[in-house]
């Protein structure tokens, strides 16, 4: 099961030439899991508390809309709440901002209050003419008026208008204004309620040009895919030469102020606290000069040994925008993924919201409100639902990874492009469902382990904000740091030993194995891919946004009445910024998958007979130029004119 226990042996490259299901007794494990989670929702559903969530329950324990049993020590449970559906507050703007809750006497009532009751009178004549007790119910609506507990028993005056929430039976206030305080505790810029309702209004007024700038971002992201596919040469090779310049101009600039300022500090003008400062300045440029000269001698030898491997990125972008024409939905992965995280998350709120409402009913003796708490070994079922938060949602996105995976693996290693499947993505899902759930199950379990402890250390530090010492704060924070890195680390690791997963069906272990020493064969191809790449796709994410927030600022420059644009813009811009890392996230994953396939084909063929390459002619002729050049090991091949085995619209 771990990768110590592992019995798979060390095995020949054979692109999808054998397939077997990979790591079983970890699928065996995430399905237990998975049952415990679907147990948690029935256990919260089977005591009640979903009702009770959806019903709402008063301060007593009773279930607004049913029949309730009473509750020992507590007199008025057990009441018949049939006609009293809807719970209504006694002080709804009393807010707890700390556990987000309203500190409120909470009872179960037949109608809302829909007009403004300024006076005990008021509440009198309401409860005699809709059957509707608007004060405790051991108090007689004849006595609202003259009842010595009025005033803690009866809600606080005036009572605003309400009306009930449509499925969770809420009698809620129309008018929001006592709710500015808890809006503030999440919402810090929003100063005032006529601040929100101006931005609220913005975002109202202007819904048919955002949904428009949306639109406009989705195309953009698409078009930005084959634009890189096209100009990917050009636009390396630019960066390049500005990086280079940007360095050498940076460096020559701070040698040029540290002789500017020594001659300055020579001259005998200046007054004795004068000469000190100026010492001071030359000292500073000196060490700032001599450290950017020794970064840009670095930066410049390790570009001049890696220029040739830039060569190679290009080729992969090149390559990738092919993978994308022949597979056109590899453009969808991003928003099925989107889909099934959003139903999963939905769900996972629903059972925790009904967790926070299950349990046994307790009077609070300082309070005298019934609580519902989870005793004995059950009350650790949340922090079990907040493993299985992070476990599935790792587990979906590594489902989305394999299947990009398989589906570019197939691409690359079918040698006649128009024998492929009729939908290789669906081909790559089902490859995955039937095979290789137990390796996804591992992967994103490793994920998991790294990323809970992460997020323990940040609220720790959240919590302990202001309160900590200098030394306490600095360690929090580089464990934080060091568990990030970690992750990401392991992450990029798990896509290429799922990458290999696909190639091979090995299991998890041995391909990240295999992964792992292919990737430290080709340490400075990886690097090269890894900065030039991802940079370019950066700047391409960057250029999304900016030509999207340009439009949108035409577009509401053009429509005056739009006073409040802060909202719209952010949320256009937030929402392109997202699109273009999603479609170029594909992009990304796309490019590292064809380099593990091609760092494989040209490390176990060399293109004569009978180990013939399956790359790409781009990346033939790249692996050519090499051969000319002398760059390739004896090992890697025997110098034989390459001849391409892709074919069919390669």
């Amino acid at each position: 099961m771990g990768c110590c226990s592992s019995t798979e042996g060390k095995r020949d490259w054979k692109p999808l030439e054998e397939r077997s299901c990979t790591d079983i007794p970890w699928l065996i494990i995430f399905s237990l899991f998975c049952i415990g989670m679907v147990c948690i929702c029935g256990f919260s559903i089977a005591t009640g508390a979903a009702s009770r969530l959806i019903s709402g329950y008063d301060s007593y324990g009773n279930t607004c809309g049913k029949k309730n049993s009473p509750i020992d020590g507590v007199t008025l449970s057990g009441r018949d709440m049939t006609e009293n559906k809807y719970v209504f507050f006694l002080d709804p703007c009393n807010l707890d901002l700390i556990n987000r809750k309203i500190k409120s006497l909470a009872l179960c009532v037949s109608k809302c209050p829909s007009a403004e009751l300024k006076t005990y009178s008021d509440l009198k004549q309401f409860s005699l003419s809709n059957g509707s007790d608007l004060c405790s119910y051991d108090i007689s609506p004849t006595r609202y008026t003259g009842h010595s507990e009025r005033f803690t028993k009866c809600p606080k005056l005036p009572v605003p208008p309400s009306k009930s929430v449509p499925i969770f039976h809420r009698c809620i206030p129309v008018d929001v204004g006592c709710y500015a305080e808890f809006a503030q505790a999440f919402i810090a810029f929003v100063g005032d309620n006529n601040t929100l309702r101006r931005l609220a209004a913005g975002v109202m007024a202007s819904k048919e040009i955002i949904m428009g700038l949306c639109l406009l971002a989705l195309v953009l992201s698409l078009i930005m895919m084959v634009v890189i596919r096209y100009i990917s040469k050009v636009l390396v090779w630019i960066l390049t030469i500005l990086v280079i310049i940007g360095s050498i101009g940076g460096t020559a600039v701070l040698w040029w102020l540290y002789v500017d300022h020594r001659t300055a500090a020579n001259n005998n003008t200046l007054s004795v606290f004068g000469k000190e400062v100026a010492s001071d300045n030359v000292k500073a440029l000196l060490v700032y000069a001599i450290g950017a000269t020794v970064f840009t001698v670095v930066l410049l030898i390790v570009m001049f040994i890696m220029r040739k491997r830039v060569a190679l990125t290009i080729s992969l972008f090149h390559v990738a925008g092919k993978v994308f024409i022949h597979l056109p939905l590899l453009a969808l992965q991003p928003f099925w993924t989107f889909l099934c995280l959003m139903l999963f998350w939905v769900y996972w709120i629903a059972v925790l919201l009904f967790l926070g409402t299950a349990g046994t009913a307790i009077k609070n003796n300082s309070t005298g409100v019934v609580e519902y708490q989870i005793q004995g070994p059950l009350q650790y079922m949340v922090w079990y639902h907040a493993v299985g938060l992070i476990w599935i949602s790792e587990f979906i996105l590594a489902f989305q990874q394999m299947t990009i995976s398989g589906a570019v693996v197939t691409y690359y290693f079918t040698r006649n492009k128009s024998q492929m499947p009729i939908t290789p993505i669906l081909s790559s899902m089902a490859r995955t469902l039937r095979y290789h759930l137990g390796t996804l199950a591992k992967g994103s379990f490793i994920i998991t382990l790294v990323k809970i402890p992460r997020l323990i250390l940040t609220y720790i530090h959240s919590q302990l904000k202001g309160k900590e010492n200098a030394c306490a704060r600095c360690m929090l924070k580089a464990c934080v740091c060091c568990l990030w890195c970690l992750e990401k680390c392991l992450a990029y690791l798990n896509q290429n030993a799922y990458t290999a997963t696909a190639i091979n069906s090995t299991s998890f272990c041995t391909s990240a194995r295999e992964a792992f020493l292919i990737l430290v064969e080709n340490a400075l191809r990886v690097a090269a891919i890894n900065t030039v790449g991802d940079f370019v796709l950066f700047l391409g994410k960057v250029l999304v946004v900016a030509c999207t927030a340009f439009a949108g600022v035409l577009a509401l420059n053009y429509q005056r009445e739009y006073t409040v644009w802060v909202l719209p813009l952010l949320i256009v811009c937030i929402f392109a910024f997202l699109v273009a890392h999603c479609f170029l996230s594909v992009f990304e994953n796309v490019v590292d998958v064809l380099f593990l396939c091609f760092a494989v084909d040209t490390k176990y063929n060399d293109g004569s007979p009978g180990r013939e390459y399956y790359m790409d002619k781009a990346l033939m002729e790249y692996v050519e130029n090499s051969k000319k050049m002398g760059r390739y090991k004896p090992e890697d091949g025997d110098g034989r004119e390459l001849k391409s085995m892709a074919r069919g619209g390669t």
